[in-house]
């Protein structure tokens, strides 16, 4: 997504990353979730379900920003995401966390 600003505090977000599940013999083939991705991240496959339909595939699987669009508009129920957590992430927030408690233990021992 492209906007026409930056926003003052870009470097301290953090974009969700979500991981797309496609539950094939649910679908209809009605391509909303293709249409409405604002990631571009199905396409509608050549493969056919146990119904006759066309289901969606995930040809864009790291761009997917867990924003549920999918999940939500889908009339059968056959699209879901899960957030993914970054391993990278996962560590920093964790050495955070340690150094505000250790920050919090030297105030206390100060006193």
């Amino acid at each position: 997504m492209k906007y026409w600003r930056k926003p003052l505090d870009l470097d301290q977000m953090k974009i969700p990353r979500g991981e797309v599940h496609i539950i094939a013999e649910r679908c209809k083939g009605c391509g909303f979730c293709v249409e409405y991705c604002p990631k571009d991240v199905l396409v509608m496959s050549e493969e056919f379900n146990r119904k006759g339909y066309h289901p969606p595939k995930v040809v864009k699987p790291g761009e997917c920003v867990n924003c549920n669009l999918c999940e939500m508009i889908c009339p059968d129920f056959a699209i879901f995401s899960v957030a993914v957590e970054e391993e990278g992430e996962d560590q920093a927030d964790a050495a955070t966390a340690g150094a505000i408690a250790e920050g919090e233990a030297t105030k206390e021992d100060s006193h």
